[in-house]
């Protein structure tokens, strides 16, 4: 049933040091930089700077190939895993917005619906695809190799993708990243599916925006 990625024996025509660089430049200091210069540098820029580096990076992984990005081959066995993490992603969502920000609970859809609307349908192509792409596939053909075992891996992934959700300065977006970006981590290398991440991702943002924690992960509420 699983189809991982695994690192390409030419992989090694790319020296360690030079990944590791790589990372460090990509996964930890893009995301401190934006963080810490939010004010200046706005939303947008510094995350289209990270995705564009992101794909010219994937682009020269040896191994990598673009068409693992729409391969639906071995997807069925995988959807009750999804729709599992579906049903603990709406629990989780409806619990914290009780206890955070009850007043926002079904706000969006209930009073803004044609925002909400929207939101429901650029979410996932605008955010949720570029945010895997640079999170899963690069990463994990690239730089996973670099941790060893693949807890390590899936531990790292999901702290470098909490990382890139400290701009919005709340520990909510931080908190609730790395937890989704454990199981997408972990889903992503054993079932080797990029379509399978994606939905369970996109699914996961919508029902963030659509029960009320959207509060948290909108760069209007910054501050």
């Amino acid at each position: 049933m699983s189809s991982a990625p695994s690192p390409d024996s030419r992989l090694t025509t790319v020296p360690a040091s030079r990944r590791a660089a790589e990372f460090a430049a990509l996964y930890i200091a893009m995301p401190v930089g934006h963080a810490v210069w939010f004010e200046t540098l706005g939303t947008f820029l510094p995350l289209a700077a990270m995705v564009l580096a992101g794909v010219a990076l994937l682009a020269a992984t040896p191994g990598f190939r673009w068409r693992e990005l729409v391969a639906l081959r071995g997807l069925r066995p995988w959807l009750p895993h999804a729709g599992a993490f579906i049903t603990l992603a709406a629990v989780v969502v409806i619990t914290f917005t009780l206890v955070l920000v009850p007043g926002h609970l079904f706000h969006l859809p209930a009073e803004q619906p044609r925002l909400w609307a929207a939101i429901m349908v650029i979410y996932p192509v605008v955010s949720v695809i570029t945010q895997e792409l640079i999170f899963r596939p690069l990463f994990f053909h690239r730089y996973a190799p670099l941790f060893g075992p693949d807890a390590v891996a899936i531990v790292a992934n999901a702290a470098v993708y909490s990382l890139a959700h400290a701009f919005y300065q709340n520990w909510v977006a931080v908190v609730l990243s790395f937890g989704a970006g454990l199981i997408f981590g972990w889903t992503y290398l054993r079932s080797g599916s990029f379509p399978l991440v994606v939905l369970m991702h996109a699914v996961a943002g919508q029902l963030v925006f659509t029960i009320g924690l959207g509060v948290y992960f909108y760069h209007g509420a910054i501050g």
